[in-house]
């Protein structure tokens, strides 16, 4: 008997990477749109993703807890069918029923983001699982190409409301749904690998494990928070707060943040080292970034810092799962979802919080007399006072690395 060709399903998990991208990088694009269109508030919109982030959540910690109930590869082969279906609600509901637009965005989130939950619970165990020989590499290579299916995703939207008006965002919603499927083909002709669902425990360093593991959900949680809050509200910001044109905002700004995202993973999957300070200076890069986009006057110094901050944040995600697989080895599903769980509260709690801040920033007396004194609309400076809010994640994150890196120095052997 030959051993089985893992080849293709490696290629496969990482289609599905770049094609379940459309889930994180098209609502932000729409965000105008639907406020123009539909009257949606930013409240409302940032409900929409704090929707999708907490049901990822939700799957996180039900495989946290419950993963042996679960037939994994059956799972991953489903995963793309339920993206495609929750993509279809999106895009027709409101099309259909323009009455209740806001519900049928709602429920297509929900059902969306069931898959994207499941998306990275379960994608990066698998490739973990799959004979290599170089496991970092792959890791990386994983979620960099999730950035490069945002670059595409956001070049293709752009041009298509650009070429067709937005009032026809719902026919881009649509042709996005049909490329999972693709996934689902791919998946049905490829040899899935044995994933471990059990955590192998050993009694004397279990408490150090468990201490360890947690430090590291709450690194992903910053992580992702500095990450994501810049991912989902870049477009908005460029085109209100810096009156840069939709279109030149969305491929100047949200394409360069994704292509420096995915050119950040790249680059430590083919050169990458010590993970520990690639972290640390990530997060201090973010944080200048952040205070830079919410200080400067100067709108193209803004620009700039919003753009970098896609090289900052992006190995913040992946290199937390690096950081924990180097000092845990062998570790089961059950860690990969807890830590999908603490990624997934930070990019939920971090762009609703920051479109809260907005409105409510916008709507304030203060926001009223700095308007005149500083020759900025109420709106830009709610927007900067948002970005001012996320700079917080990433400089927490930088006092939580350096407790992490002299705690697995004196408590872990690797």
């Amino acid at each position: 008997m030959t051993a089985p060709n893992f080849k293709r399903t490696k290629y496969a998990c990482y289609y599905t990477y770049v094609a379940m991208s459309s889930i994180f990088s098209l609502p932000p694009l729409l965000f105008v749109t639907f406020r123009e269109m539909y009257g949606i508030s930013y409240t409302l919109l940032g409900t929409l993703v704090l929707v999708n982030f907490c049901t990822q959540l939700t799957i996180d910690l039900i495989f946290t807890f419950f993963t042996k109930y679960f037939n994994i590869h059956k799972t991953v082969k489903i995963m793309p069918l339920i993206t495609s279906l929750g993509l279809f609600t999106y895009a027709l509901v409101p099309m259909l029923f323009p009455d209740y637009a806001y519900v049928g965005l709602l429920i297509g989130t929900v059902i969306f983001s069931v898959s994207a939950g499941l998306c990275e619970v379960l994608l990066s165990p698998t490739v973990a699982a799959l004979p290599s020989d170089n496991p970092e590499r792959d890791m990386s290579m994983l979620h960099s190409l999730y950035a490069y299916g945002l670059v595409s995703v956001i070049i293709i939207s752009t041009l298509f409301l650009k070429i067709f008006g937005t009032n026809n965002w719902m026919y881009l919603t649509m042709f996005w749904a049909v490329l999972p499927i693709i996934s689902f083909v791919l998946y049905s002709i490829s040899p899935m690998p044995d994933v471990n669902i059990s955590q192998n425990t050993d009694s004397e360093k279990s408490k150090n494990k468990n201490f360890g593991i947690a430090l590291c959900v709450i690194c992903i949680f910053l992580g992702s928070a500095a990450e994501n809050s810049m991912t989902n509200w870049i477009s908005v910001y460029m085109e209100n707060a810096l009156k840069i044109p939709k279109m030149w905002g969305d491929i100047l700004g949200m394409t360069s943040f994704a292509i420096l995202l995915g050119a950040g993973r790249s680059l430590y999957a083919k050169y990458g080292k010590n993970i520990s300070s690639v972290l640390l200076f990530g997060m201090i890069g973010a944080s200048v970034c952040y205070l830079t986009a919410g200080l400067s006057p100067n709108f193209i110094l803004s620009m700039l810092a919003c753009i970098i901050t896609g090289l900052c944040t992006a190995m913040l995600w992946p290199g937390t799962l690096i950081l924990m697989e180097e000092k845990f080895p062998a570790l089961g599903v059950a860690a990969y979802a807890l830590m999908a769980a603490g990624g997934d509260f930070g990019a939920s709690v971090a762009p609703q919080l920051l479109g809260f801040i907005v409105d409510k920033v916008s709507e304030s007396s203060l926001a009223v007399q700095l308007s005149s004194s500083l020759s900025l609309s109420v709106e830009q400076i709610g927007m900067k006072a948002g970005m001012l809010t996320a700079s917080l994640f990433p400089i927490a994150g930088i006092f939580l690395l350096l407790y992490m890196i002299k705690y697995f120095k004196t408590h872990t052997s690797k």
